[in-house]
């Protein structure tokens, strides 16, 4: 399947799902969505990318686990699978399918309870291959249940679904948007359970005058409280990434951010300047012919304002050559491959959180490591950095060659005391079966104390590795 590739490694397998389960964290998508309170418990939950699990003998029909919330956070013990053969979701496990290749969340129904959007990219529709689809899982009192697919594109080969992103209720309508190799859909409300699959919500935009895409994502970048579309394309003409395009007008000239390639993109307010920031990750290593990428990857930050993003400002850089960044710049590294942003040290700024998930440790070679970057109101952030790895004190596990801890990333509160969670990926852990790790929210930074590591083993499960063998991320 040419659409993936590498760092997608198997993380869990559960009850009739035999074969690889995979918790991905290549660039393509951000694999572990943020976690959300999907049964209105209180407690946020945790969805799991599972793509390549073998469902019912058909390999890599995909499926998503879903670990319930507590005051005790997540466990592999309260966990959910849903795959296309549940009860209520449409369509059927089909072999490469890679149902759940891509998941995001919003309540777009405004019933109170967070909805699960699903990515499946290989999906046929009727006699098109490879079409993809996108699925609404809806919350409620009892979690997850009945399902509906929202209309796209029918073209061959277009993979909608690679990736999903959605923006909550601002002062328009939730917004959900969909990308694959066609180009991107964004969706419109109003969203209701009682849509046919199919039908609507209406079709906001369909862009199809990109390249393929490598990832989407929605932010508030000029403070209006709605959101524009962020679009990274796969890698092109030799460079380090692809084009970062914000709010892109198919039907104006092809106006991508200047100075900096990227492959996956996230949106937090940096500086506390009251405006999301736009800040893209390249973890490439930059070629020799072309001017662009930095040794062992890097971020690219474009700051926002009332007017948004500006296409030709020079972003603010960092690697691991930045002063106060800890490491150094390596090739291979892949800085960058991973990241999220969000406030983990609670002082009004949003700190960057960065995989490397090619990161040596000592001389185990991608053992990989997540450095968090803190916000800074002025001047290049660096500053106060730190890293973590399997080797930090009382993080379960250590590090060895291949685990790739870092190629996912996400955070948010799962118990409810205010101190956001950082929940890690390491694709290689376990001899390429995978392991999510839980680290619990501290005053200042993520504590270590209690952290959680969630692996196929601890699930008494069995599964073989997969690789995927694609080329749209290292």
């Amino acid at each position: 399947m040419a659409a993936f590739r590498g760092r997608w490694a198997a993380a869990l397998m559960v009850a009739s799902i035999t074969g690889s389960v995979f918790v991905p964290g290549q660039a393509v998508a951000s694999p572990i969505g943020i976690p959300a309170d999907f049964n209105g418990d209180g407690y946020r939950d945790v969805a799991l990318p599972a793509p390549a699990a073998t469902v019912s003998g058909k390999k890599g029909a995909g499926a998503v686990v879903v670990l319930y919330g507590s005051a005790n956070r997540v466990s592999a013990q309260k966990r959910v699978v849903i795959t296309q053969d549940t009860t209520g979701v449409p369509g059927a496990a089909e072999t490469d399918d890679f149902f759940g290749a891509a998941t995001a969340f919003a309540d777009l129904n405004k019933d109170g309870y967070a909805d699960l959007i699903v990515g499946t990219p290989f999906e046929d529709n009727g006699s098109t291959a490879d079409a993809g689809a996108v699925t609404v899982l809806w919350g409620g009192r009892r979690g997850l249940s009945k399902a509906t697919t929202l209309r796209t594109p029918v073209a061959e080969g277009a993979r909608y679904g690679l990736d999903v992103a959605a923006f909550p209720q601002g002062k328009s309508f939730a917004r959900v948007l969909a990308g694959g190799w066609d180009g991107s859909v964004l969706y419109g409300g109003p969203f209701g359970t009682s849509t046919a699959p199919g039908g609507a919500p209406a079709l906001v935009q369909n862009d199809r005058s990109t390249p393929s895409l490598a990832h989407v994502a929605l932010g508030d970048l000029d403070g209006d409280g709605r959101p524009e579309r962020v679009l990274s394309t796969v890698r092109l003409g030799g460079r380090s990434g692809g084009d970062v395009l914000v709010d892109h007008d198919p039907n104006a000239s092809y106006a991508p951010q200047q100075g900096g390639d990227g492959l996956v993109a996230a949106v937090g307010d940096i500086n506390g300047d009251g405006y999301g920031d736009l800040v893209a990750g390249d973890p490439d290593d930059a070629h020799a012919t072309a001017a662009d990428g930095s040794l062992g990857g890097r971020i690219s930050i474009w700051y926002g304002s009332k007017s948004g993003v500006s296409a030709t400002a020079s972003p603010v850089r960092v690697d691991q050559s930045t002063t106060g960044v800890p490491g150094a710049a390596e090739r291979n590294d892949d800085f960058g491959s991973s990241l999220t942003v969000t406030d983990l040290n609670r002082d009004g700024l949003a700190d960057i959180v960065v995989g490397a998930p090619g990161e040596a440790i000592g001389t185990k070679r991608d053992a990989g490591a997540v450095t968090v970057i803190p916000g800074r109101r002025s001047g290049t952030p660096g500053n106060g950095s730190y890293t973590i790895t399997q080797d930090t004190a009382n993080v379960p596990g250590r590090s060895e060659s291949g685990d790739e801890f870092g190629s996912s990333l996400t955070v948010g509160d799962l118990d409810k005391d205010g101190r956001p969670e950082l929940i890690v990926g390491g694709g290689g852990e376990d001899g390429y079966r995978g392991a999510v790790w839980v680290l619990p929210g501290g005053t200042t930074r993520p504590a270590t104390d209690n952290t959680a590591m969630i692996t196929a083993k601890a699930l008494d499960l069995k599964g073989d590795f997969v690789d995927l063998g694609a080329d749209t991320a290292s």
